[in-house]
């Protein structure tokens, strides 16, 4: 057994090792063996906290997509316009290339939010891992129903504060929502697999030209 208060860190460590080793290793090639050594303990504190690799996998995947929701209300401010809010919104959930391969996993809000982080090449790799196999895992899909679900709602509501502000003009927020979020998932696996924009500008334009589109009120 862990030593006492040991545990909120023991758990961090173990989550943030499973992303590491699912983002090298891809989630089949992910052991608890492999993630005890890149966390530093044994396997057995692996087991204690997360009994098998099918619990571990799917707390890693609740981590890692908690990570741009959390990091989203960290930035955004009240006093904020809503487009600026939106401009962080996309900042994160699609993210411009950053070349920091020097930077490690942390999905952990112990050292608080600014110190949480996952590089630029890990979160695509994540990203495809996760949900390819979610297409098929029940467990999964609904780790993405609940978390894409909040995003929704969190994008219509600053569509609608668009509305109320003059800022913009909104007629369907839901759906204005629905069609942002559907299209970063899109630009996201065009990411992953090559596919540049006709210009070859980064992808992340192709939204922004979308928000774009209902300011103006």
């Amino acid at each position: 057994m862990p030593k006492l208060g040991m545990e909120p860190i023991r758990r961090a460590d173990v989550i943030n090792a499973t992303l590491t080793c699912i983002s090298m290793y891809g989630i089949d090639g992910m052991t608890l063996d492999k993630v005890a050594e890149h966390a530093d303990c044994s396997k057995g504190v692996v087991t204690y906290y997360f009994k098998n690799k099918d619990n571990l996998t799917v707390e890693a995947f609740k981590a890692f997509m908690a990570y741009y929701g959390q990091k989203i209300q960290a930035k955004i401010d009240p006093t904020m316009t809503p487009a600026e809010m939106m401009g962080v919104t996309l900042k994160y959930i699609l993210p411009p290339y950053q070349d920091d391969a020097d930077q490690s996993i942390n999905v952990s809000q112990l050292e608080g939010i600014e110190k949480m982080y996952i590089p630029y090449e890990d979160q695509g790799k994540l990203f495809v891992q996760f949900f390819s196999k979610a297409a098929l895992d029940p467990k999964l899909q609904e780790v993405v129903a609940k978390s894409y679900t909040a995003d929704l709602h969190g994008i219509a509501k600053i569509f609608d504060y668009g509305n109320m502000t003059g800022h913009m003009s909104v007629k369907d927020s839901p759906s204005a929502a629905y069609g942002l979020l559907a299209m970063v998932v899109g630009l996201s696996f065009f990411r992953v697999t090559n596919i540049p924009p006709v210009n070859g500008e980064d992808n992340r334009y192709i939204c922004e030209d979308y928000v774009s589109r209902f300011r103006g009120g």
